[in-house]
């Protein structure tokens, strides 16, 4: 055991004035040293503020471009919206016109039906007025006819055969 206590106290003393001097002097900075790079650092410091401004300058020339690219869109879009606006109003147009020619048809159809048939109608009317004279005259012949058949025999055949007598 005092093997190991004289062993690890040499290390000890071994090694620590070791670590001590592991650590080097770093070389004293004079004052001109430090405004020298603080200058460096200052320029440094000013040239990125310009790349920067520089670059949000670009940012801000791409951000117009893009906005006049969404305002052109827009445009399209007005334009499509307007044709298409025009397209669904000749659309109508063209719709009123078939239910038009559609409505004309019908109505020309039932005029001309109409027109054709008042003739007819006249013609059936002034044949119904010639039957109802007639019927009276025909009643007159066929009673005559009959009273003919109680003397002829013929006349009284041919009553018979047409269901008169």
């Amino acid at each position: 055991m005092k093997r190991i206590v004289i062993i690890l106290n040499l290390a000890i003393v071994l090694f620590i004035p070791s670590i001590a001097f592991a650590f080097e002097t770093a070389p004293r900075i004079t004052d001109r040293e430090i405004v020298e790079r603080l200058t460096r650092l200052e320029e440094r410091l000013t040239k990125l503020e310009e790349g920067q401004k520089a670059i949000l300058r670009e940012i801000d020339k791409r951000f117009e471009g893009m906005d006049k690219r969404f305002e052109g869109m827009d445009k399209r879009f007005e334009d499509i919206n307007k044709q298409f606006d025009r397209l669904v109003n000749i659309f109508f147009v063209i719709l009123g016109a078939f239910v038009a020619m559609f409505g004309g048809t019908i109505w020309f159809a039932l005029w001309d039906r109409r027109t054709m048939i008042r003739p007819f109608e006249d013609k059936v009317r002034n044949i119904e007025g010639e039957i109802a004279e007639n019927r009276s005259k025909l009643h007159s012949l066929i009673d005559a006819f009959r009273t003919l058949s109680k003397t002829d025999e013929k006349v009284a055949k041919v009553l018979k055969k047409f269901n008169l007598l």
